[in-house]
């Protein structure tokens, strides 16, 4: 059947191009786009459980909060660093394989929880298999996917994409929470195993790895793109492509801010916010609600955050966004009380619409850098925004454990994201095209975007004065 829809497509694709014709129907690229987004959300299943387990495995296990937040940082910390293998893997076996197999890995590591009674087994299941699973489908997955298939709007599909993360939340954890407050966490844990297991059938029967392999122009292509050759190496290729990006000041500003990315959501609201409000009287439940009221605001955030990356200078629009976030998280300590009052609804929407927001101009910063390596780059930031998140999930913990509540995180993540504000600022803009070992021309903090620019791979630049 799937044969069958591919022929057809071709054929369609070659007689639009015989003909001159206007294509009048759905562009492909949208399903594989929207095939894509259900994976996400399938995979941010588990990612959604963290925060909820926290305060029942404590209480079940006597594990010291440090000790769960250790596991939790295994999994963020492994998250971020497989991304650029992931990336490059599916350059070498392609993009349905890899993703197929990250599902069942994520279906296996959470599945298997349910049998542990000791702290390394958390640590093995929790940590490595599912931090490998939900790594090989990060946001360089998305990175990968906009790259192939879309040459215009590709703003908006990187936050669409980047907004599935946001949806999985919105949708699980409300139901896990109450899972997990009716039935107990092993039948919460299940549940997650489900829905990644039930996502693969999706993933192999519609996702394709290229335009070509259908027939089709990417989306707002004006000439057919052959499909690369599988590279070979991919673990040398994302080391190679790290070196080589480790070289430019712009790489270490982007990942210094989106480790401070990664701190002040991943690592600190998610894993830690259900936790510290019930330490103030809150219902689990309403919580984690809260988070999922975050999912909806985050969806909107994303989506209109790559609507303005299409349209402004990105390092401006993280400047705002991690001001912004740092205001909001100095404020928390105050709102934190044993029911849910106005001010604290305010504070939900305001950093949903901020949660993710830095995802698209990032994507955009790191592709006009480094060009058709950028997806392993991004997926080398992406890693340093799990390093982040892994170690705020586990310094959270220690901060709890050791001083009885988590203000001192709320106010040092509110600092840092003045920092990452003022990080994004000095990021230099690439005026043409640069190759291995070119340079880039001096840049004016505010000048825009150059709308359709996409310099080649490589390129040393510094930062603006």
């Amino acid at each position: 059947m799937t044969q069958t829809t591919d022929a057809a497509a071709e054929a369609a694709s070659a007689q639009d191009h015989g003909s001159g014709r206007r294509r009048t129907r759905v562009h492909r690229a949208w399903f594989v786009a929207a095939v894509t987004f259900v994976t996400i959300i399938g995979a941010a299943a588990f990612r959604s459980l963290p925060g909820l387990l926290i305060d029942p495995l404590h209480a079940e296990f006597h594990w010291s909060r440090a000790t769960i937040g250790l596991a939790v940082s295994v999994n963020l910390a492994l998250y971020g660093l497989t991304a650029p293998f992931a990336a490059a893997l599916m350059d070498r076996f392609g993009i349905r394989r890899i993703v197929a197999l990250a599902l069942i890995v994520i279906a296996v590591g959470s599945g298997a929880t349910i049998w542990m009674t000791s702290a390394w087994q958390l640590m093995l299941c929790w940590g490595l298999l599912v931090g490998l699973g939900s790594g090989s489908m990060a946001l360089a997955f998305a990175a990968t996917v906009t790259n192939r298939w879309f040459t215009e709007r590709r703003g908006l599909v990187t936050g669409i994409l980047t907004a599935a993360s946001a949806s999985g939340q919105l949708i699980f954890l409300p139901v896990l929470s109450w899972i997990v407050s009716e039935h107990d966490w092993r039948p919460a844990a299940v549940t997650v195993a489900l829905a990644a297991l039930a996502v693969v059938p999706f993933v192999w029967l519609l996702l394709r790895d290229h335009p070509a392999d259908v027939g089709l122009k990417p989306y707002g292509a004006t000439e057919f793109v052959e499909k690369p050759p599988p590279v070979p190496g991919a673990a040398r290729r994302a080391v190679r492509v790290l070196v080589s990006a480790a070289r430019t000041g712009p790489f270490w500003l982007l990942a210094g801010t989106f480790a401070i990315c990664g701190a002040s959501t991943n690592g600190l609201i998610q894993t830690h916010f259900v936790p510290a409000a019930h330490d103030h009287g809150m219902p689990i439940t309403a919580a984690a609600s809260l988070l999922a009221v975050i999912g909806i605001f985050d969806v909107v955030g994303t989506i209109a955050s790559g609507w303005f990356t299409d349209r402004f200078d990105p390092r401006r629009l993280l400047a705002v966004y991690y001001a912004l976030r740092g205001i909001s998280l100095l404020f928390l300590p105050l709102l934190l009380t044993p029911s849910v009052q106005p001010p604290m609804i305010f504070f939900i929407v305001f950093y949903g619409l901020d949660w993710v927001a830095t995802v698209p101009p990032t994507i955009a910063l790191c592709r006009e850098q480094f060009g058709d390596d950028s997806a392993i780059v991004f997926g080398w930031v992406l890693a340093s925004h799990q390093v982040g998140a892994a170690l705020v999930a586990f310094l959270g913990g220690v901060v709890r454990d050791t001083f009885g509540s988590y203000n001192v995180m709320w106010y040092a993540s509110g600092a840092l994201c003045a920092v990452a504000a003022l990080m994004a600022l000095v990021i230099r803009r690439r005026r043409g095209p640069g190759g291995p070992g070119g340079s880039a021309g001096p840049t004016v903090l505010g000048e825009p975007a150059v709308p359709g620019q996409v310099p080649s791979a490589g390129g040393v630049a510094g930062v603006s004065r």
